[in-house]
């Protein structure tokens, strides 16, 4: 049997590795090869050889002469199995190593809104202001951007607004009220109160959107609302998390989340618009707010002043907006590669961490926080119920 020199017989079939068998006609043989297989050198010029592809994939090389017999190559195209084992491993590890940094940002970032309102304590409304129109300003530079490359679209922009004015509202309300009650509660305490926003999404996407939920969520978001009562109102009055704090304060934080449950975009223009019906919250007069949005600038810079009350301005609060974006980008980032259920429960994991920290004695907030045991108690069924409730949902929600 003749074998042909194929020298650029992987460049005829494919560019993954192939297997060849040949065929003579007194029987079939079949042998693996590598790629850099050479066959012998034929006695036919090259330009006698007519190679054909049959419908079956299998390339035909005959040479013009009766005393030689035709041989078949065939050709597979596929994978060995440790290239698909190493994607997925190198798949598996970038998941993992974006969700350790996702939990990292994501413990900094709580941590960092109660410092940042540390100094900004008697101004939450301005710090809201200064948070948000930073936010504008630098999403809206990164579109327009991403519009002048054009992968942002006229079509894109061109997206019905009208819809997002109660959107706007909603989370205006939620950004001033959750700085608001922040700034008087205990740091622990607000991750947990936080954790709210998982009921009221779950009970307005059930009564406005008719959503339908399985048993296992609902009992996951039942865990979390009796996780949150027991680690802040169990105990004995001095065992509680709350104790000598005005119960105006947690009920603020609970209706933020609520106010942010509906609503994700578009707040600028609203939480300059609800300033003066939430400083009535605060006790500050409407005639005043001039004066008000004047000191918290002050405050805010606080360079060389040394002014009572802002120490730790503007560095915890400018600390606090970068880390807010990167976790935000991270988070994206996280979705986009592997689910919003691995997100979720990324996000998840940053809860118990956040309270352990927040409770730790840090810079600006030397006296730290006792967790008793109830509202460890509390933070354990609070964690179980989100996780019950993330892994109990659909891929196909989960996707969406």
């Amino acid at each position: 049997m003749l074998l042909y020199k194929t020298t650029s017989l992987n460049a005829l079939i494919s560019p993954y590795p192939t297997r060849l068998h040949s065929y003579n006609v007194n029987g079939s043989m079949s042998f693996p090869t590598k790629p850099s297989l050479r066959l012998s050198q034929s006695q036919t010029p090259l330009s006698r050889r007519s190679p054909k592809l049959t419908r079956g994939g299998d390339i035909r090389i005959n040479r013009n002469s009766h005393k030689t017999p035709n041989f078949t190559v065939r050709a597979s195209n596929e994978t060995p199995p440790v290239l698909h084992f190493t994607s997925s491993s190198n798949n598996s590890k970038l998941v993992l190593i974006s969700s350790a940094i996702t939990v990292t940002l994501a413990v900094a970032n709580r941590v960092l809104y109660k410092l940042a309102l540390v100094p900004m304590k008697q101004y939450p409304f301005f710090l809201a202001q200064f948070t948000t129109f930073g936010y504008v300003m630098i999403y809206f530079s990164i579109l327009f951007m991403r519009y002048r490359a054009g992968i942002v679209t006229g079509e894109m922009i061109g997206l019905p607004k009208s819809r997002f004015v109660a959107i706007g509202i909603l989370e205006a309300l939620g950004v001033a009220t959750g700085m608001s009650a922040a700034a008087m509660l205990p740091g622990p305490a607000i991750p947990i109160l936080s954790q709210t926003f998982l009921v009221w999404q779950l009970a307005f996407s059930a009564l406005l959107l008719g959503r339908r939920y399985s048993f296992k969520q609902i009992t996951g978001c039942m865990l979390v609302a009796f996780g949150v009562v027991v680690a802040v109102a169990s105990g004995s009055s001095a065992d509680q998390m709350l104790s000598g704090f005005e119960f105006i304060w947690p009920a603020v934080m609970i209706i933020s989340s609520a106010f942010q449950a509906g609503a994700s975009i578009i707040k600028a223009l609203f939480v300059l618009l609800l300033l003066p019906l939430l400083s009535n919250l605060k006790g500050i007069p409407f005639a005043q707010l001039p004066s008000y949005m004047k000191s918290g600038a002050g405050c805010l810079v606080n360079i060389g002043r040394n002014i009572p009350g802002c120490n730790g301005a503007p560095l915890l609060p400018l600390l606090y907006v970068t880390m807010n974006m990167a976790f935000n980008v991270s988070l994206l980032n996280l979705v986009k590669i592997s689910s919003a259920v691995v997100a979720s429960l990324a996000v998840m994991l940053s809860v118990p961490i956040s309270i352990y920290v927040l409770s730790l004695p840090l810079p600006y907030l030397p006296e730290g926080a006792s967790l008793s045991p109830f509202f460890l108690l509390g933070s354990t069924i609070l964690v179980l119920g989100l996780v019950l409730y993330n892994v109990a949902r659909p891929v196909k929600q989960a996707s969406n």
